[in-house]
């Protein structure tokens, strides 16, 4: 795979969460050393850059950033299920992994 590089910063890391993708971009030369950004998938629009220091701090930036999409499409969904919780759906309580 061909390395993916923006505004000077590598691409590292990706997650995927419905039409979105989270990035982390590392550069060795720029004041903050890494960076998070949001794109569309199958785009090159990067934006809503989050700039760190360090990899940790990234990396649980990008972990957040996702989530917070996830809660976000979930919000949605329960919205177009008229306000129902789908963890309830058929009188069925989903089954949540303890943390």
């Amino acid at each position: 795979m061909e390395k993916e590089i923006n505004a000077g910063y590598t691409i590292t890391d990706r997650l995927s969460v419905g039409n979105a993708e989270f990035v982390i971009g590392q550069s060795e030369s720029a004041p903050a050393k890494f960076v998070t950004w949001k794109v569309k998938k199958d785009e090159k629009d990067y934006y809503w850059g989050h700039y760190c220091n360090d990899r940790l701090t990234a990396l649980e930036d990008l972990c957040n950033r996702a989530l917070d999409e996830v809660h976000h499409l979930e919000s949605l969904r329960q919205e177009q299920n008229g306000g129902e919780n789908p963890a309830r759906q058929n009188g069925k309580k989903k089954s949540v992994p303890e943390r």
